[in-house]
C-alpha cells in the first residue's frame, strides 16, 4: 500500500496535467507538424483565443478517463474487476450518439463500434476484440487515451495498473493498442516512486511482449534520441518509420505512442517543454499531450506545473455522461474521488475529507475550484463590464494561512479543529467609481461559451437548484481600511437564455471579522442556475482583502421543474436527454418520444437521497411509462411504471431489470396519471392519482442516492411539470 503523504498532491498534479495537456492540444487536433509550425509556431501557451474557440470544453479524453474509472466503485472496488463489468459501466454512463465518445460509426470509430457491440449483447472483452472488429479498428488510439485514471489509483503498483489497463482497454481495443496502454499505465503508476524517465520506460517494457510493435517502436525512439540530440530530427525519423501513412484507420495508436515517448525523452524533465513537443509534433495532439501531462504531473508534482498554464484553467473540467449531476466538476473534486477509490482498492491510505466535506474547500495548493473573476452582471444600473475589467480589479489566489503572515482572526485554529486544511481562497480587490461591484463566479451548469453544440456534446444537470441552501464562511483581512460588503448571488438562464442575477442577503464584514452565511435559493420558475458567485463592494476605494474559507451546498431541493416564462432553451438542456426525440413545439413542455427500448430524461445528482418525485403524465401511446428515482445512469435506478397487461410495476434496474412489486391497474392512452414515487432509506413507495398502491422495502440495495427521470418505453409521453420534494 502506498503510504506517502504526498499521494493526494501527486494525484492532483496528474489530473491537472491531463486536463491542461488536453486543453493545450485540442484547438488544433489533427493538424500536421508543418501546419502547426507555419500557423502557430512552437506550442508553449494556449491557442484557443487565436483560433476562436473556448478553452475549457467537453472532450472525450477527459470524460472517458474519469468516467470509466467509476467501474471500480460501481462494482465493489476490488482488483477482481472484470472487463465485462467495465463494459457495463459504458452502457450505464454513455448516452448513445451524444456523450463521451466520437460517434463516427460502425467500423470507423473504434469506441462507437465497441459500444454497438455492447448494446447488442456482446460482452467485453469480445466487444473490442480483433476477432470481432478486425485489426484496423482494434488498434486505434482510444485505449491509450483513457488509461490515466487506472494508473492514478495504483500508486507504485505498475503490475495492477497494467492489469486494469488490459481489462479496460479490451472493452474497445485489442493488440498493439492494449500494449501501448499497458506501457503507459505502468509508467504512470511507477512515477509515484520513480523519478527517472528511462527507468519508467524500462518498467513499462517489462510488461510487454519483447516482439510486439510497441516494444520495437519504443526502442527505436530511444536509440534515435541518443543519436540525434534534436527532437525535431527524431520526430522526422518517427514520421518516416511510423507515420500515419504506414497504418490504416483514422488515428492509429503507433504513431501517437511514438510522440509520447519522444516528448518524455526530450522533455529535459520540464512540464512545459514536454507538452510543447507533444503539441508541436502534430497528429492527435490533445490525446498525446494529455497523457504526457498526466505522467509528468504525477512524477514531478504541483511545483512543476507553471502558473500560466494553471490559472486560465482554474481547475475546471466537464464529464459529459448520463450521470449529469457530476458533469460540472473540478480537478480537486476528481482528485479526492480518485484517492477514495484507491483506498477502497487497498492501494493507498485514507484521505481525510476537509472542512466537513464542503463542496469548495480550496485545501490543495493553488486550487481555486473554478472560481475566477467576472460572471453575470445584467439588469444593473451601472454599465455592464467585461470579465477583463473584473480581472483587473480583483485577483483570486489560493493561500496557506501561515504564508506571508496570513492569519485571519480565529480561523486557523477553527479550520484545524474541524478537520480542515489551513488553506483558503483570497480575493485581493480594488474597487473604483467605475467598478464599485467586483465579482467572482464558478460554473454550476453549462457555461455561456458552451451553449452551442460542439463535436463532443456537453450534457449536464445543474449542481445548484432553487430550494438548495448555500452556506459559507468569509473573513475580512484585519488590515482592511474599511468595511467589506459581500453578497452571494446566482446567475440563471432567463429570457432569451441571457444570464440573469438573483442576489442573496448582503453581509457586512468589519476588518478582521469572520462571517458565516446561509442562503436558501429562491424559486426561479424552472430556470437553470449557471453560476454561483460572490459580489464584493467596499466603503472605500482603497485596496482590500477577503478570504473565502469554504462554500457548500448539497442535498435534495424542494423545487418544481417546468418551462420558465419567456423564450429560452437552456431549461431543456438542464436534463440529460437519453430519449430519441424531445418535442419543443407542443403545448406540453415535456414532449418525449422513444423509438425503441427505454428512454430516460434525467435530472438531479448523486447528492439526492431521500425525496419524492411527482408528475402527471399522459401516454399517447407508449408500451410503458412513468417516473424513476435514485437514477445513477441509464442502467441503475428505481422506476414506477404503468405497462403491459394493465399493471403498475415497481422495478429496480441495477445492470439488469428486476420487478420488485406489481399490482393490477387499468390505464388508457391519452389520460393523465399522477405518479408519485417516494424513496426514504430502503423504503420505496409508489402512488397513482393520490392513492398508495405499492410499498417495498429494498433492504441492502446499493441504490441509495441519485436523481430523477421521466421514463418512456417505445412511444410518446407528455407532462407539464415535474416536482421534487426533499425529505
Amino acid at each position: 500500500m502506498y503510504s506517502s503523504p504526498d499521494y493526494l498532491e501527486r494525484v492532483y498534479a496528474g489530473v491537472l496535467g491531463k486536463i491542461i495537456g488536453v486543453y493545450l492540444g485540442r484547438p488544433f487536433e489533427g493538424w500536421t507538424r508543418q501546419r502547426i509550425l507555419s500557423e502557430l509556431g512552437e506550442i508553449w501557451d494556449y491557442q484557443h483565443e487565436r483560433l476562436g474557440v473556448p478553452l475549457v470544453v467537453a472532450d472525450d479524453d477527459i470524460s472517458g478517463t474519469f468516467t470509466f474509472l467509476r467501474a471500480l466503485p460501481d462494482h465493489g472496488g476490488s482488483a477482481d474487476l472484470t472487463a465485462e463489468q467495465i463494459g457495463n459501466s459504458w452502457l450505464n454512463y454513455i448516452v448513445e450518439n451524444r456523450s463521451i465518445l466520437w460517434w463516427g460509426g460502425m467500423g470507423n470509430s473504434t469506441e462507437h463500434t465497441a459500444f454497438l457491440r455492447l448494446k447488442s449483447g456482446v460482452p467485453a472483452p469480445q466487444s473490442g476484440a480483433m476477432a470481432t472488429n478486425g485489426k484496423t479498428v482494434a488498434e486505434q488510439i482510444g485505449a491509450q487515451i483513457f488509461i490515466d485514471g487506472w494508473a492514478l489509483v495504483c500508486p507504485g503498483n505498475p503490475g495492477l495498473a497494467v492489469e486494469f489497463a488490459r481489462k479496460a482497454g479490451s472493452v474497445s481495443h485489442d493488440g498493439e493498442a492494449i500494449y501501448a496502454s499497458q506501457l503507459l499505465a505502468a509508467m504512470e503508476a511507477q512515477a509515484f516512486v520513480e523519478p527517472g524517465i528511462d527507468q519508467l520506460i524500462e518498467t513499462g517494457l517489462k510488461y510487454l511482449p519483447a516482439d510486439c510493435l510497441v516494444t520495437r517502436l519504443v526502442n527505436d525512439v530511444r536509440n534515435w534520441h541518443r543519436a540525434d540530440n534534436d527532437w525535431g530530427l527524431t520526430r522526422d525519423r518517427i514520421e518516416h518509420q511510423y507515420g500515419y501513412d504506414k497504418f490504416p484507420g483514422n488515428c492509429h495508436v503507433i504513431p501517437n505512442h511514438a510522440i509520447i515517448i519522444l516528448s518524455l525523452l526530450y522533455s529535459q524533465d520540464d512540464f512545459s517543454r514536454a507538452l510543447m513537443i507533444a503539441n508541436t509534433s502534430g497528429w492527435d495532439t490533445d490525446c498525446n499531450s494529455g497523457n504526457v501531462g498526466c505522467l509528468i504531473g504525477i512524477k514531478n508534482g504541483l511545483a512543476a506545473i507553471p502558473k500560466k498554464l494553471r490559472e486560465p484553467v482554474a481547475d475546471k473540467l466537464y464529464l459529459s455522461t448520463a450521470d449529469g449531476g457530476r458533469c460540472i466538476t473540478d480537478a480537486v473534486r476528481e482528485s479526492y474521488e480518485i484517492c477514495r477509490i484507491a483506498h477502497q482498492l487497498g492501494q493507498a491510505q485514507p484521505i481525510p475529507t476537509p472542512k466537513n466535506g464542503a463542496r469548495f474547500h480550496f485545501s490543495l495548493a493553488g486550487s481555486v475550484q473554478g472560481f475566477s473573476p467576472g460572471g453575470c452582471l445584467a439588469c444593473e444600473a451601472q454599465a455592464v463590464t467585461t470579465d477583463f475589467d473584473q480581472a483587473r480589479a480583483i485577483h483570486v489566489e489560493n493561500v496557506e494561512l501561515t504564508e506571508q503572515g496570513v492569519s485571519p482572526v480565529g480561523l486557523a485554529s477553527e479550520a484545524r479543529s474541524t478537520g480542515g486544511a489551513p488553506r483558503m481562497l483570497v480575493l485581493d480587490f480594488t474597487p473604483s467609481r467605475q467598478l464599485p461591484r467586483i465579482r467572482i463566479t464558478t460554473p454550476t451548469f453549462i457555461p455561456p461559451d458552451s451553449k452551442e453544440a460542439s463535436h463532443y456534446s456537453l450534457m449536464a444537470c445543474p449542481t445548484l437548484y432553487s430550494g438548495n441552501i448555500v452556506t459559507g464562511r468569509l473573513v475580512a483581512a484585519a488590515e482592511n481600511s474599511a468595511k467589506v460588503r459581500v453578497t452571494p448571488f446566482v446567475a440563471y438562464y432567463g429570457d432569451n437564455d441571457e444570464l440573469t442575477p438573483r442576489h442573496g442577503p448582503e453581509l457586512t464584514l468589519d476588518p478582521g471579522s469572520v462571517r458565516h452565511f446561509e442562503w436558501k435559493i429562491d424559486e426561479l420558475c424552472g430556470a437553470p442556475i449557471a453560476q454561483f458567485g460572490l459580489e464584493v463592494t467596499s466603503e472605500s476605494e482603497a485596496a482590500g482583502r477577503l478570504y473565502v474559507d469554504y462554500i457548500d451546498w448539497s442535498g435534495t431541493p424542494t423545487t418544481v421543474f417546468r418551462r420558465p416564462p419567456g423564450d429560452s432553451k437552456m431549461w431543456l438542456r438542464a436534463w440529460v436527454n437519453a430519449v430519441d426525440h424531445v418535442g419543443t413545439r407542443w403545448a406540453s413542455p415535456f414532449h418525449l418520444s422513444q423509438n425503441r427500448g427505454t428512454g430516460l430524461f434525467i435530472q438531479g445528482s448523486r447528492d439526492w437521497q431521500n425525496y419524492s418525485v411527482q408528475s402527471a403524465i399522459m401516454s399517447d401511446p407508449a408500451k410503458s411509462f412513468g417516473l424513476a428515482a435514485r437514477v445513477q445512469g441509464l442502467t441503475r435506478y428505481y422506476a414506477l411504471l404503468l405497462g403491459p397487461n394493465q399493471l403498475l410495476r415497481l422495478i429496480r434496474n441495477y445492470d439488469e431489470i428486476q420487478v420488485l412489486a406489481e399490482t393490477p391497474y387499468t390505464w388508457n392512452w391519452s389520460e393523465r396519471y399522477r405518479f408519485n414515487l417516494e424513496v426514504s432509506g430502503s423504503e420505496i413507495i409508489g402512488s397513482l392519482n393520490g392513492t398508495e398502491l405499492i410499498r417495498y422495502n429494498d433492504s441492502g440495495s446499493p441504490l441509495v442516492d441519485g436523481g430523477i427521470a421521466l421514463v418512456c418505453e417505445e412511444g410518446l409521453i407528455m407532462t407539464d411539470e415535474v416536482s421534487v420534494t426533499g425529505a
